[in-house]
């Protein structure tokens, strides 16, 4: 499981707390979707982590990890003062980080955001299509095909397609 580093991390503590939140979804029957860990000024901050399986994520799974999880990091104590854990599905507009992810929902739509813009622009939605080597593909809604590098890619996420609402 690959994590995006956000702000002021130690990459040693984001591997040690994946490797903890791994160890709690699989002793559970499922897997770590994704992890993020948002450090507050004062110390501690806000840990999440997104649990997946082929069949879905229910409460009770959300719940029986985050016992377990937070029976680890309370042995482990890795989190310098107070923080908020939340265990949860990665859900139907799911963030799309790794090339797994995009991998897994090939030919769904997404709305992928670039750090640099592309042909004037930052913001698409569209198709997916091949992610590999380290690039994904997506057919714009605009007609354009790109192919972006996963490291130019800022945010992206699932949408969900189907008749707009009526105004």
């Amino acid at each position: 499981m690959k994590t995006k580093p956000t702000a002021r991390v130690e990459p040693d503590l984001l591997k040690r707390l994946a490797s903890l939140a791994s160890g709690a979804a699989s002793a559970a029957g499922r897997e770590l979707y994704h992890l993020e860990f948002r450090p507050s000024g004062s110390g501690g901050g806000l840990l999440r982590v997104f649990i997946d399986s082929p069949s879905g994520i229910t409460l009770e799974d959300c719940e029986r990890v985050s016992r377990r999880l937070s029976a680890e990091l309370e042995i482990e104590d890795p989190i310098a003062g107070r923080y908020t854990l939340e265990v949860s599905s990665p859900g139907i507009e799911r963030p799309l980080v790794t090339e797994e992810h995009f991998r897994r929902v090939d030919g769904q739509m997404a709305e992928v955001t670039t750090v640099e813009a592309i042909d004037g622009s930052r913001h698409f939605v569209g198709r997916l299509h091949a992610a590999e080597d380290g690039v994904i593909e997506i057919s714009a809604r605009d007609g354009r095909r790109l192919r972006v590098p996963l490291s130019g890619i800022a945010r992206a996420h699932l949408v969900i397609e189907g008749p707009p609402f009526p105004r």
